[in-house]
């Protein structure tokens, strides 16, 4: 499996890595509408972890060799 985030760091708001799954807006809406990677909330900060995100990165990956062709 490849990681796309680093499993040992946390990454917070604003991370440039986090730009990868979208802006802050596209992660607000994950998050209230229970979509998204799995994350932490602190108080008002926003935490994710390196596993988390890669784990989710990799449960949404597309393959499509086995998706079947259009005809």
């Amino acid at each position: 499996m490849i990681e796309l985030f680093e499993n040992g760091r946390n990454y917070v708001l604003g991370d440039p890595e986090l730009a990868l799954l979208g802006d802050r807006e596209k992660l607000a809406q994950w998050r209230h509408k229970g979509m998204g990677p799995a994350f932490y909330r602190l108080g008002r900060k926003i935490l994710y972890r390196g596993e988390d995100l890669n784990a989710w990165a990799q449960a949404n990956r597309v393959d499509p060799s086995k998706e079947g062709g259009l005809s």
